[in-house]
């Protein structure tokens, strides 16, 4: 540990020398308890994280803690997905996705048909995903005691049709958010059976949080790219990757600027995880007209406008109705 420690205290100098007092203004504004003297760029220091964590995802932008989530949370939550993709239970507010090879498919019915849940925050089982206790030690780590759930979703990816078309291409999250500092926003990824190169596991760039949000769209690919699946529109290829291959129940946090995706499930059988992105709710909405995140932000208000028959619904109002809080105060979002 005294190694560790070592370590730490030079990153921190590194830090104070490069960076200031890193988010000084931002956590003086918001007058939050959290503040500490001499805290790395990403993390708070909540007696949760070893230091070792702590500088792993200063550096790499995320960290996989194992045998997070028991087995009996993760056959509940995959029991009230079945149940939804029957149509025994419907959410307000759900959003049920399916592959763009297979979502015109008469033949293809029930879970089947289903790649994904998003927004669930209105069912009560799959949203006690997002106040699990020992997920919530964590996210305070990142956000801040003050704890927003914004985001929320169940992936089933499909085995793939021969179109390629279960693959996610590589992004950030960050695009989809318009809301700031990114710094206080962390997504937890659960894996709810074991989750390997062969069906498809997170690809993640480490390190690539470092740098900013990039220009974000629709991949050329020649059998298609599903609904609002983005991606970064000039990336490194070269630099380093690394295939976050997890158990049932492992959890990976990681920063919204973290470039990843997803390849192919060239297995027979469907792929599930189940996530929430978190902010603290001192954070701040903000303008993205003007900015690489318009398109983005076209797509959803034309989403809303069907989904709602609302035209004047903005692109921050559509989180703003998707944001729960889970932990601590409401006080900016």
């Amino acid at each position: 540990m005294s190694r560790a420690a070592d370590r730490l205290k030079v990153v921190l100098n590194h830090l104070d020398r490069s960076h200031g007092a890193v988010r000084a203004s931002f956590t003086s504004a918001q007058n939050v308890s959290y503040h500490h003297p001499h805290a790395l760029q990403y993390t708070f220091d909540m007696d949760v994280l070893t230091p070792e964590q702590r500088i792993a995802y200063e550096e790499n932008g995320f960290i996989l803690i194992r045998k997070l989530v028991s087995d009996e949370d993760i056959e509940k939550f995959r029991k009230e997905f079945e149940r939804i993709s029957k149509r025994e239970v419907k959410v307000p507010g759900l959003l049920i996705m399916k592959d763009v090879s297979i979502a015109k498919s008469e033949f293809v019915e029930g879970e089947k048909a289903v790649t994904k849940l998003q927004d669930f925050q209105e069912d009560p089982e799959l949203f006690r995903y997002c106040t699990l206790p020992q997920i919530l030690n964590y996210v305070k780590c990142f956000t801040g005691p003050n704890i927003m759930a914004m985001h929320t979703m169940l992936i089933n990816k499909p085995p793939d049709t021969g179109k390629k078309t279960s693959r996610h291409p590589m992004h950030q999250d960050l695009h989809y958010f318009p809301f700031r500092p990114a710094d206080r926003i962390v997504c937890a990824w659960t894996a709810m059976e074991k989750v390997h190169r062969g069906n498809g596991c997170l690809v993640v760039l480490p390190g690539s949080h470092h740098g900013t949000l990039q220009e974000h769209d629709y991949p050329e690919w020649e059998g298609g790219v599903n609904k609002m699946y983005h991606g970064v529109r000039n990336y490194a290829p070269d630099h380093p990757r690394v295939h976050l291959e997890m158990e049932k129940g492992d959890t990976v946090f990681f920063h919204p600027l973290l470039i990843h995706g997803s390849g192919m499930n060239q297995t027979k059988g469907f792929r599930k995880a189940i996530s929430c992105h978190y902010a603290s709710s001192d954070c701040y909405y903000i303008d993205v007209n003007g900015t690489t995140q318009e398109n983005i932000s076209n797509e959803v208000k034309e989403l809303a406008a069907k989904k709602y028959g609302a035209d004047t619904v903005t692109f921050q109002d559509t989180w703003a109705l998707r944001g729960r809080l889970v932990q601590g105060e409401r006080t900016s979002m």
